[in-house]
């Protein structure tokens, strides 16, 4: 059981909270009781009244049988609660919708979540389009232009990384020590990060950290197509995207009485 500022942590809390993110990360997969309870190192009468607890108050749901599980729609309303209260995501909204008419190309925001960054708001590309919405996805924070771009604010000693090498999501993602060190130093030096190829085949993303706060924990960034990028439409992303990140840095200067969140 870890402590936090010398609090122990509650079981059953953690215990939740780990039921949650597991069935929150197997998305349209349902899970079974004896496999929940494998998975979690829980007993499986525990895991059923904790389930059941969870399905009663709105936070898990199951099928008609009642031998599946999966996340419940409390869990939506608390993710959309997140949103819509913070200030930094309701001032960086119409900023994405300027970049995307202007681009014409997929822009989004997201925020570095230890190793990884979660996507905050997306507007797709009038010539890309995807069905699912990425909102609350999460992408390894080495493998893209967003989470380089972050990475890159920190020190090569504070990187969140202590096993090498890392997982791959394409044939071009650098899992190596040496080769991540080498691109997040371009990174710092050029001022925003480039993903060829590194997250999804075919696509390459630009990313730009919002320096509001220090080090920065958000990123804004434009995807497109490889085939549609050419070394002008490349010269407008960048110039387009540094303006639009200036004008967003301008906007939030930390607020008086503000909380300093963690």
């Amino acid at each position: 059981m870890q402590e936090s500022r010398g609090v122990r942590g509650v079981k059953s809390a953690a215990r939740t909270v780990a039921l949650l993110e597991l069935l929150a990360e197997r998305g349209e997969r349902p899970s079974r009781l004896d496999q929940l309870a494998e998975d979690l190192g829980v007993p499986r009468s525990s895991m059923y009244q904790l389930l059941q607890t969870l399905v009663d108050a709105g936070w898990v749901r199951t099928d008609a049988t009642g031998s599946l599980y999966g996340i419940g729609i409390r869990a939506l309303l608390t993710g959309t609660s997140y949103l819509d209260g913070d200030r930094h995501v309701r001032t960086v909204r119409p900023y994405l919708d300027e970049a995307s008419d202007t681009l014409g190309e997929t822009i989004h925001l997201a925020r570095l979540d230890g190793r990884d960054v979660v996507y905050l708001a997306t507007r797709e590309s009038h010539e890309y389009l995807r069905t699912i919405s990425r909102v609350g996805r999460r992408v390894p924070a080495h493998a893209g232009a967003l989470g380089k771009a972050l990475l890159a604010e920190r020190a090569d000693d504070e990187l969140p990384f202590i096993d090498w090498p890392l997982p791959a999501l394409t044939e071009n993602t650098h899992t190596g020590r040496t080769a991540l060190l080498a691109d997040l130093a371009r990174v710092r030096e050029r001022g925003y990060s480039i993903d060829r190829e590194e997250t999804v085949p075919g696509i390459t993303g630009f990313g730009f950290a919002l320096r509001y706060g220090t080090p920065a924990v958000d990123a804004i960034s434009c995807s497109v197509p490889a085939t549609r990028l050419t070394p002008e439409h490349e010269a407008r992303i960048v110039s387009v995207m540094r303006d639009i990140r200036a004008r967003i840095e301008s906007r939030l200067p930390p607020a008086p009485g503000a909380p300093d969140w963690r």
